[in-house]
């Protein structure tokens, strides 16, 4: 098996680790699904952004560890305790503010139930930083039903607004201080800030031209009923997707969250199959689902199933209570089931590069793929 893997079974491994870390408050297996997240990204990141999403993804996380334990230092917890670690002053507040308090007593019961909450968040960025890491936006807008082709193009250029912007100003300032010329302060901002604005009006208009040539926005005729039908059914099927989801993470609905769940999953696809006969585009070497690419996602999806499953006979060792204070455990058959994370980083789902080229070997004929349907 050759080729790169689909980068939506690396969104899928992704987001069964997410919701493996979204029903636990266990600092130990969140901790493990952030290695096994971490571990992946490691092995199978690519040469060219490597593992920079991931490392970003993880200092804002911490940064959310942070935010929260200090609000929950300032301005209390609702987790009552015994054991004191300080008493700040505390600022009087109306009456029309009770329940409400700044400073005062800070439990130790409290610290630890706001530490716990903040690194179920932290894991969460932690595993959507880990699927930035490894499947581009551009190559999973490549997958994209035509419905949402169009959708998908405005997000991907959304997500890679801030990267650009970022890399311009770097190099604006690079070339001032090979100049000898201040980049920072007040000052060096203004004179940094005309270069940029003006690199990304000139990659605006760059990108507009190239996707006006290459028929963007052009659509078939289709009958009336036709749109009709494919509006309710994608509004239908993505409320059902949304009250589904809501199901299962809320726990409480587990019942009718996956039925809810497979109805809306069915009507949203149905929709999309029919929307996509508005769109007269074709794909240029699609990538491929094989079995790697089940693997992969089949792992993650494993992995949240049967960390749901537990949750449903073992409570407790998922969420350690706060008070009183103990010692969390790592219980076993839910860390055996975040390790099936690791399947990705097995040496039979890497592939093969792809070969070099033989020099003087002419590249195949453009009549051998498929051509855009621009009208």
């Amino acid at each position: 098996m050759t080729g790169a893997l689909h980068a939506g079974a690396w969104w899928v491994w992704a987001l069964g680790l997410a919701t493996a870390a979204s029903r636990t408050t266990n600092p130990l297996l969140l901790a493990l699904i952030v290695a096994v997240a971490g571990y992946v990204v490691a092995v199978r990141h690519t040469a060219g952004a490597g593992a920079r999403p991931y490392a970003a993804f993880l200092k804002l996380g911490l940064a959310v560890l942070a935010i929260r334990l200090v609000f929950a230092v300032l301005l209390g917890s609702p987790v009552p305790g015994t054991h004191t670690l300080l008493t700040l002053p505390e600022v009087p507040l109306p009456h029309w503010a009770q329940g409400v308090r700044i400073g005062g007593r800070v439990t130790a019961e409290g610290v630890v139930f706001a530490l716990y909450d903040a690194l179920r968040l932290a894991a969460l960025l932690a595993c959507v930083g880990a699927a930035n890491a490894l499947a581009a936006p551009a190559r999973l807008l490549k997958s994209l039903p035509g419905a949402l082709y169009e959708a998908g193009v405005a997000v991907v250029v959304a997500l890679t607004f801030a990267p650009n912007l970022v890399a311009d100003v770097r190099r604006v300032r690079a070339a001032r201080r090979l100049r000898g010329r201040p980049g920072r302060g007040f000052r060096g901002l203004l004179q940094v800030g005309l270069p940029v604005l003006e690199g990304a009006l000139e990659r605006s208009v760059a990108l507009a031209a190239a996707m006006d040539a290459r028929g963007y926005g052009r659509t078939a005729e289709v009958p009336p009923a036709v749109r009709r039908t494919t509006s309710a059914l994608t509004l239908g099927g993505l409320l059902g997707v949304c009250a589904g989801t809501y199901g299962l993470l809320a726990g409480q609905g587990a019942g009718y969250g996956a039925p809810l769940l497979a109805a809306g999953l069915l009507a949203a696809l149905g929709g999309l199959r029919l929307g996509g006969r508005r769109s007269v585009r074709t794909r240029y070497r699609p990538d491929r689902w094989d079995a790697r690419a089940w693997l992969v996602s089949g792992s993650g999806a494993a992995a949240a199933a049967l960390t749901v499953w537990a949750g449903a006979y073992a409570p407790g060792a998922l969420h350690p209570p706060a008070v009183p204070l103990t010692a969390p455990e790592l219980p076993l058959w839910p860390a055996a089931s975040v390790l099936l994370g690791l399947a990705p980083a097995l040496p039979w789902t890497a592939g093969r590069a792809p070969a070099p080229a033989v020099p003087g070997q002419r590249n195949a004929p453009l009549s051998s793929s498929r051509r855009s349907r621009t009208p």
